[in-house]
């Protein structure tokens, strides 16, 4: 009987050990181990403990037909507890997921700083276009919309690809994807140098190869370090997305330097170099720590039937329908109507990428206490009015003012969206598929935002408010959609108003 209550109080512990398990998470080794480990001491007991209960005995002839189906006869009913205890283990601790994120520790914020220089490299160059824009407007003589079509579709591969790399990283591919990016990074920017005056050559090099390169290295790497922070995740994130004014800065400062004394061939070679030495070495660092999710779909489809998810998922997409219009054309429309010369106009927009610090640093901090998507209401209307009141701007001092307010309120957007996202992902296992699905879907907005800013511009004869208006109303529009997700959440919920989503 002694034997018989131990085996039940242990089996309780058990069943306890998988609830928290499948609420906090934990390695599934780890937790096949500790069951193995369990019952071993429950053999060891019951060798020890021997006859000295003669109703144990009784127990044990109680149950002999049941344990030679298990395994062949003899040893008592533990055999059968065991076996069913290890059936059992090896087939529910699959769908458990990893343990509890540390918070912190050497192992998480080398993760985040080397992902920052990843963002650095993707998104901060991403976000210098706008040097590029106006070099290649001038040297090609093409129109605004064709030479956005360049950084628009680098974007929307980066965005795209996400559903594939966020799933392989999942299934624990993250390294081959990575480094498959980092190789078609390079690719296109060593291309980029030879490319010369060829408008397609440059589209293949800088939209098609880096476009997919950045896909491969930036969603894995922002799903990684949401697997280890859950408290201060949405100001991990924050530090992150810090790299894209990094990069902001980084980039348009070699640019200038650069361009005038080597050329453009050898300038953008030298920001080749940097990119891979900074690659390299943040891809040798950063460590998964989620075991792989080798089964599954491709697709959450029913991850469309939580109504917070769908409207996030279009208020995002309208977000950045309009958000890169700023970084695109804020130097082209100061020389054309402030008057600045070329190198001021990158100081200009150096000034815009370098404000986004802290506009990435603050919403973060903020949501942590108030919730991403409390936080991102108020950010992505304050840059959405922003764009709305740039056509009032008619002087220097002017459009550096504004480019502090806008500078601000995009890259608190840039930095909310991913943090947002991952606050609607309860199961850390999924995180890379839900992140992948949105920005698949995202993607399709940064194709067609900043070219059909430039058509307007265009048809306009060169003026720039028709395309402000539709940037403006498109960021308002987002928010939206934004704050109806908060509300049908909360709802969800069964909360007030108030509560920290």
């Amino acid at each position: 009987m002694a034997i018989g209550q131990r085996r039940k109080s242990q089996e309780k512990e058990k069943d306890n050990d998988i609830e928290k398990q499948a609420r906090y998470g934990g390695d599934d080794s780890e937790v096949e181990e500790s069951h193995d480990e369990d019952e071993g001491s429950v053999e060891r007991q019951a060798e020890e403990d021997g006859d000295d209960d003669d109703d144990n005995s009784n127990n044990n002839d109680d149950v002999p037909d049941l344990e030679g189906g298990a395994d062949g006869g003899g040893g008592g009913g533990g055999g059968l507890t065991s076996v069913l205890s290890r059936v059992l283990t090896r087939t529910s601790v699959k769908s458990v997921p990893p343990g509890p994120p540390p918070d912190g520790g050497v192992q998480a914020w080398m993760t985040v700083a080397c992902v920052h220089l990843v963002t650095m490299n993707t998104w901060g160059f991403i976000g210098s276009f706008g040097v590029f824009q106006s070099y290649y407007a001038t040297s090609l003589g093409r129109p605004p919309a064709d030479i956005s079509w360049i950084g628009s579709f680098q974007i929307f591969l980066l965005f795209f690809i996400g559903t594939a790399t966020g799933r392989l990283t999942d299934a624990g591919y993250f390294r081959p994807v990575f480094f498959s990016g980092v190789a078609l990074q390079l690719l296109g920017l060593f291309s980029s140098s030879w490319a010369g005056g060829s408008y397609w050559q440059l589209f293949l090099a800088q939209g098609v190869a880096m476009g997919v390169g950045n896909g491969c290295m930036f969603l894995p790497c922002m799903a990684i370090v949401s697997t280890y922070f859950e408290k201060r995740r949405a100001l991990a994130i924050g530090i992150v997305a810090c790299g894209s004014a990094t990069g902001g800065l980084v980039f348009p400062s070699m640019a200038r330097e650069l361009l005038g004394r080597v050329g453009f061939a050898w300038t953008i070679r030298a920001i080749g170099f940097v990119q891979a030495v900074t690659l390299v070495g943040s891809g040798l660092l950063v460590k998964p720590r989620v075991r792989p999710r080798r089964g599954g779909a491709w697709l959450e489809l029913e991850a469309f039937r939580e109504g917070e998810y769908t409207l996030y998922m279009i208020g995002s997409f309208m977000c950045f329908l309009g958000l890169f219009f700023g970084f695109y054309y804020i130097a082209s429309y100061s020389r054309t109507f402030i008057g600045l010369s070329y190198e001021d106009s990158l100081n200009l927009l150096l000034v815009l990428n370098g404000v986004g610090s802290v506009g990435r640093l603050i919403p973060n901090s903020l949501a942590d206490r108030f919730g991403p998507m409390t936080i991102f209401v108020p950010t992505a209307t304050i840059g959405g009015l922003s764009v709305l009141c740039w056509p009032a701007v008619h002087s220097v001092a002017g459009m550096y003012v504004w480019a502090v307010f806008y500078g601000m309120a995009a890259g608190g957007i840039q930095s909310l969206f991913p943090a947002g996202l991952t606050s609607m992902t309860s199961d850390p296992r999924k995180t890379g598929v839900r992140m992948g699905m949105v920005f698949s879907v995202c993607a399709f907005a940064t194709l067609i935002g900043p070219p059909i800013a430039g058509a307007i511009i265009t048809a306009s004869a060169g003026r720039y408010i028709g395309a402000q208006m539709f940037a403006g109303v498109s960021i308002l529009s987002g928010a939206g959609f934004m704050a109806a997700a908060r509300v049908v959440r909360v709802r969800r919920m069964g909360a007030k108003w108030t509560v920290k989503v």
